[in-house]
């Protein structure tokens, strides 16, 4: 099946289908460094660099899905909570260039806000748009951390498929998830710190959420204090972002480097980054884990083979929204 993704950033999404068998025939991202991280790795990947809201009567050829990552800033505490106010909404450009493809299915992920009670109307006019298209649209938060990524990060996903209403297969959890020291206590490690073992003890224990934040936020840190707190609670130093592993003698709290956050959000050692420490760990801050697009990947393929007569239904909604 081919997929075109909407807002793609590092590629976490995109490696998770890649990885489930699936083709990308194009990506869409605005971030210039993400786009290089893309190529970067799939140098025949279709990166398309531009604005997603002057594409949305773009002809992207042949598409079976369309899945994406639509900002989530309006949808965030970190983001103020705008919704639909904030220009950073993409989701009415995500439904017009479904309505414009009109593929077997789609897949797009965003944080655990939207699907709290405060959006409770803006989400049911995005189902309602895209059952009105036609599609039977379900939707769940998932944690990544029942997928083998070590740490707290609940997502958001919501799935359509447009041969008739069947109840989509939601991917089974992991019997035991991963902790932070069992994922990166080897690259921790790799100058010899004499505190390695005393850390892998601390640090064995879910992480909390990676926070990539926007250009609008200064340099690379774990995030708000509360976060900042938690990992200091498992021996890391939310501060900022090292360069190199800590050295043999060093004491305290050691911070993490790009490619440990990396290994946290499910990243392959294989997958590279372009760009600067800060804008590498936006990218990888901001990405979806591989492993839970996977998993969720995999479950898509057995459901858009399901076909019924069904018909999809709407969801009540009082909110008048101009999508």
């Amino acid at each position: 099946m081919k997929v075109l993704e909407l807002c793609a950033g590092a590629g976490g999404q995109a490696l998770g289908l890649d990885l489930a068998g699936y083709e990308t025939s194009a990506l869409v991202e605005i971030d210039k460094d993400a786009c290089a991280t893309l190529q970067l790795n799939r140098p025949k990947w279709n990166v398309i660099e531009g604005d997603l809201k002057q594409m949305t009567k773009h002809k992207f050829g042949a598409v079976d899905i369309i899945c994406g990552g639509v900002p989530c800033q309006p949808f965030s505490i970190a983001g103020q909570n705008k919704g639909h106010k904030d220009e950073r909404d993409l989701f009415p450009t995500a439904i017009k260039i479904v309505a414009n493809h009109r593929p077997l299915g789609f897949f797009f992920e965003n944080v655990r806000g939207l699907s709290t009670s405060k959006f409770d109307s803006y989400r049911a006019k995005i189902i309602n748009l895209l059952v009105d298209l036609g599609y039977y649209v379900e939707w769940k938060v998932l944690e990544a951390a029942d997928y083998g990524v070590p740490q707290l990060r609940p997502r958001f996903i919501l799935v359509g498929k447009r041969n008739g209403a069947a109840e989509f297969p939601w991917p089974i959890k992991k019997r035991k998830s991963k902790t932070v020291s069992e994922v990166i206590s080897d690259l921790m490690g790799e100058n010899n710190w004499k505190g390695l073992d005393a850390w892998s003890i601390k640090a064995d224990q879910i992480a909390p959420t990676i926070v990539g934040g926007s250009k609008k936020h200064g340099g690379p840190d774990l995030g708000p204090t509360r976060a900042k707190r938690q990992w200091a609670e498992l021996g890391v130093d939310g501060m900022g972002i090292a360069n190199e592993p800590p050295s043999f003698d060093f004491e305290g709290n050691p911070r993490l480097t790009n490619r440990m956050v990396a290994r946290i959000q499910g990243f392959p050692d294989s997958w590279k980054f372009a760009g600067k420490k800060t804008s590498t760990y936006r990218q990888i801050g901001n990405a979806f884990p591989p492993p839970v697009a996977k998993a969720v990947a995999l479950s898509m393929k057995s459901w858009l083979e399901v076909s019924t007569n069904k018909r999809p239904k709407r969801q009540p909604t009082q909110l008048n929204l101009s999508l």
